[in-house]
């Protein structure tokens, strides 16, 4: 059976030495980050702070921070839910190996949540501010939860089948919030809270929620597992930990997980909106202060011996990271299944997970004309950009298996050296604008609103990809210091932006008069560049703030490049034309080559 408790679960990477205990006080407010960030760099174990400043909550991090130990505190659930994952993808291995599923009559029933009548979590009340009050960077707004899993339920249909357990982040303190009376709650775009909120708004009914911190390890994997709407994270949550999820009914209220640590009973404030933020957050910039809904407190419950986790985000990679590794052992087998021809799909960590995503799909079609340019593969490009998640995406590029059956998507340095080699960009750039982008992301023009490209390949190696830097290449003005980042990539120092700011309003502005000023300057930079035969096997030129950052390793190239782009708004073409799509007037642009001007309109995480 899989840990019943957070304390279960230290005391067991403790005594394996996945974990190290430390007495020494430590501070909430950055220092307790500081450590968690050091020891993610440095490969390190579990960290349980025993003796917290000005605090009687004990706080552990890093529990997550590698594949091996997420693989330890797992192994109970992990195989089993391994199996199921399978079974739904190859149906008929029950019938050919029988004897290897006999535990899955067990597992399947460890998907349905047990209702319970009490449970640890009630045995002791507290209040917000005596909770561990963490910032993990100088700019932060305030305190928050970094590994919460906020259960929510839909009005029209109350009920454990019909609830969703996410991992939104959530403001403990602030100046635009009651002590102790209220907290922020803020969660992205193409979230499945989003869509319970809204069913409560339109029944005019009270929005309730319930935050559970800490309890079996599972629960926080589950809530932050891209599930289809409708699948229960509870029950995943009951597979993968190997046991049932206990819930405690308590009448009209949300139910509360038996099990957890730490648990907040609130109920959001009709039309109340407060700026929630600034936030450090996953892309390695501070996310900016927006108005989020407002949670009032009702209740904060703790067991006894309970224990506070946390996680830090920043610039990949962070704890964070083993989660998509996880993500992706469990559900990647099932993505042929929801979509057909697709043989993989991998979100790059290194730029931020959403921004990027690289692909290996089927061309099909008509498999007796041999076709030298893309078809089923954009068509597969559509579908996977309508997948929940996936469809906040900036930049997809996808290739055919065909052309090369050993290639891996997740080898990201050989990936873009295939497309480069075969991409056409006078017809393989496929623009969607006025679409949506990751709620963190700041390279659109406002919230949540940005554009996507699809990049596509197919067929036989068509462009030799320079690895030296070309000989006399000539710069014009304002642009220097040219390197070579990837085969085919080259690296400019361009024009500096104005400096970022942390009120959203003046940030606008910033990056409007920045584009302003960067497409004049472009457009200068890219005429200068026709017809010259310096750039043969240059594919793509990325103009940065500092070029020998961005060539010192593909990390970086991958950060810098699509973490600040907006592609519809910053990839510009050299001899690049407009072609009329339709007779509405509607324009693709294309080009023989692209250069991409990466805009950074919010500050770095340092």
């Amino acid at each position: 059976m899989g840990y019943q408790s957070l304390a279960e679960c230290v005391a067991d990477l403790e005594q394996h030495g996945h974990l190290v205990r430390i007495e020494t006080p430590i501070n909430a407010r950055l220092e307790a980050a500081a450590l968690q960030r050091r020891v993610v760099a440095a490969g390190g174990p579990a960290l349980l702070f025993a003796n917290v400043q000005d605090c009687r909550f004990p706080m552990v991090s890093n529990l997550f921070g590698s594949r091996e130990r997420t693989r330890w505190m797992l192994r109970d659930g992990l195989g089993a839910l391994e199996q199921l994952v399978r079974l739904r993808s190859e149906p008929q291995q029950i019938l050919r190996r029988p004897w290897e599923y006999l535990g899955v009559p067990r597992s399947a029933l460890q998907l349905l949540p047990k209702r319970v009548s009490r449970g640890p979590i009630l045995a002791n009340r507290t209040s917000i501010h005596e909770l561990p009050q963490l910032v993990s960077w100088p700019h932060d707004g305030g305190a928050f939860i970094t590994l919460p899993q906020v259960y929510t339920e839909d009005v029209r249909s109350p009920g454990l089948k019909h609830s969703n357990l996410g991992m939104y982040r959530v403001q403990l303190s602030g100046e635009h919030y009651l002590a102790d009376q209220e907290i922020g709650l803020h969660y992205q775009i193409h979230r499945s809270i989003g869509v319970h909120h809204a069913a409560a708004l339109a029944a005019g009914k009270p929005f309730r929620v319930n935050i559970f911190v800490g309890g079996p390890p599972a629960m926080s994997v589950a809530a932050v597992m891209p599930l289809p709407e409708g699948m229960s994270e509870l029950g995943f949550a009951g597979v993968l930990g190997g046991r049932r999820i206990r819930m405690i009914s308590r009448g009209e209220n949300l139910p509360i997980h038996a099990d957890t640590d730490f648990c907040i009973v609130g109920e959001v404030i009709p039309e109340r909106l407060e700026p929630e933020g600034p936030f450090g957050d996953h892309l390695g910039y501070y996310s900016l202060a927006h108005p989020f809904p407002v949670l009032q407190v009702r209740e904060v419950w703790h067991r006894t011996g309970a224990i506070w986790p946390f996680t830090v985000v920043g610039r990949p990679p962070q704890e964070d990271t083993f989660f998509g590794q996880l993500i992706h052992e469990i559900t990647g087998s099932l993505i042929p299944e929801v979509l057909p021809g697709v043989v993989g799909v991998h979100a790059v960590d290194e730029a931020g997970v959403h921004p990027l995503l690289l692909a290996v799909g089927s061309e099909r079609y008509m498999p007796f004309l041999k076709s030298a340019r893309p078809q089923e593969i954009l068509t597969q490009a559509s579908a996977i950009l309508g997948q929940g998640q996936l469809s906040l995406a900036k930049f997809l590029l996808i290739v055919a298996a065909g052309d090369d059956p050993q290639l891996d998507v997740h080898d990201v340095r050989a990936f873009l050296a295939h497309l480069l080699a075969r991409a056409d960009w006078s017809r393989d750039l496929h623009f969607q604008t006025q679409s949506t982008i990751d709620t963190l992301d700041y390279s659109g023009l406002s919230l949540n609103a940005g554009s996507k490209v699809v990049m596509a390949a197919v067929g036989p190696p068509r462009y030799k990809l320079a690895r030296d830097l070309p000989e006399n290449i000539r710069l014009p003005e304002g642009f220097r210091d040219p390197r070579i980042s990837l085969p085919g990539v080259l690296s400019v120092t361009g024009p500096p932006c104005p400096a970022p700011s942390f009120d959203y309003d003046i940030s606008q502005q910033a990056r409007a008069t920045c584009r302003t000023a960067t497409s004049a300057a472009m457009d200068r930079f890219c005429a200068a560049l026709v017809g010259a035969n310096s750039l043969d096997g240059i594919r793509w030129i990325v103009v940065v703030d500092d070029s020998q950052f961005v060539a010192e390793s593909l990390r970086n190239f991958l950060w810098v490049t699509f973490t600040r782009t907006d592609p519809a708004s910053d990839l510009y073409g050299i001899e690049s034309f407009f072609e009329t799509a339709s007779a509405s007037g509607a324009r693709a642009r294309s080009a023989a080559s692209i250069a991409a001007l990466p805009i950074m309109s919010v500050t770095r995480l340092e």
